[in-house]
């Protein structure tokens, strides 16, 4: 593939960094948005990759790095992803996710309609689809703040493909885990960080909501594939979910980790705060394996152990 000059927005988050490492082995030139406090996570010592500092909700700044940096491609990862913060803060949602899209696929209209966009879907912007997976022809039906967010920005990115000719591609991913993640309250972090304290995990809902759980390399290669393919292709609009073969209650993962931490004397306490949540998902992923080869290749344990490696050797950065 010719080289791309590609911006990503959250690059420095879990999802990103992978993305980065991705896009320099294939020699792309690559541009990073993320917030100045994010600023310590960026280790890339590369001149093939350049940052900018600062919110993507600002539609004149992403402008100029558009025109400036002559972009072909978005990756849109940006966003607030958790669903506690969101329910406690709706609008700051609303506006970073909601709002956010919709200055990045304004800011390429306004500039050049030829730029591609590959937006971080969801599957929480499915709602709950109950006693079978989710397809991507399946309505977008969520009520909380985080998914309603995911499920609106998902509708205006197939909107303005459909209405402006864009080229865009949506990815509905299950829940990402792997080394690098520096959000310590998701699940697998906060799990592996207190166990590493010897303290008992405090799991803030019932232990029995059930998800996909995808190790990071899996997702990047899934991207990936997905930008070949949207530059390759005369569709306008490409649609995957991308989920995983370990679909495991909260409290079934909890167990996993302990058990390769060799620490399941730490019986974790369920305190079940909040009961806004999705009780199942389950994403149908044979689109994706069908129409572009994807296929999981990391298992579980082995994502974990690599996880627990990571966080076992750079502890301190969590204190």
């Amino acid at each position: 593939m010719k080289k791309k000059n590609i911006l990503i927005t959250g690059g420095l988050g879990l999802l990103g960094r992978s993305l980065i490492k991705k896009l320099l082995k294939e020699k792309h030139s690559i541009y990073v948005i993320d917030k100045k406090k994010n600023s310590k996570r960026n280790t890339f010592l590369n001149k093939n990759v350049k940052f900018f500092y600062g919110n993507f909700v600002n539609k004149q700044n992403l402008k100029k790095i558009l025109l400036k940096k002559k972009i072909e491609v978005i990756f849109h990862i940006g966003a607030i992803t958790q669903v506690l913060e969101a329910l406690k803060k709706p609008l700051k949602t609303y506006k970073t996710n909601i709002m956010g899209t919709i200055n990045i696929i304004e800011a390429i209209r306004e500039t050049n309609k030829n730029i591609i966009l590959i937006y971080s879907s969801s599957d929480k912007a499915y709602g709950e689809i109950k006693d079978r997976n989710y397809l991507e022809n399946d309505s977008l039906n969520s009520i909380y703040p985080y998914d309603l967010s995911k499920s609106c920005s998902d509708l205006i990115c197939q909107s303005y493909s459909k209405v402006y000719g864009m080229k865009v591609a949506i990815l509905r991913c299950g829940n990402l885990y792997g080394p690098g993640d520096f959000n310590k309250n998701r699940i697998i972090p906060e799990t592996i960080l207190s166990a590493l304290k010897e303290k008992q995990l405090i799991i803030r809902s019932n232990g029995k909501l059930i998800r996909d759980y995808l190790f990071v390399d899996d997702a990047t290669n899934a991207y990936y594939l997905v930008m070949k393919k949207l530059i390759s292709t005369k569709k306008k609009m490409l649609i995957y979910n991308v989920g995983s073969k370990y679909n495991l209650s909260v409290l079934s993962l909890v167990k996993l980790i302990l058990k390769e931490m060799n620490k399941e004397y730490l019986k974790p306490i369920i305190k079940n705060y909040s009961k806004k949540e999705i009780k199942f998902q389950k994403l149908n992923y044979s689109k994706i394996s069908k129409e572009l080869k994807w296929n999981q290749k990391t298992n579980m344990k082995l994502g974990l152990h690599q996880t627990l490696m990571w966080y076992r050797k750079n502890q301190k950065l969590f204190k």
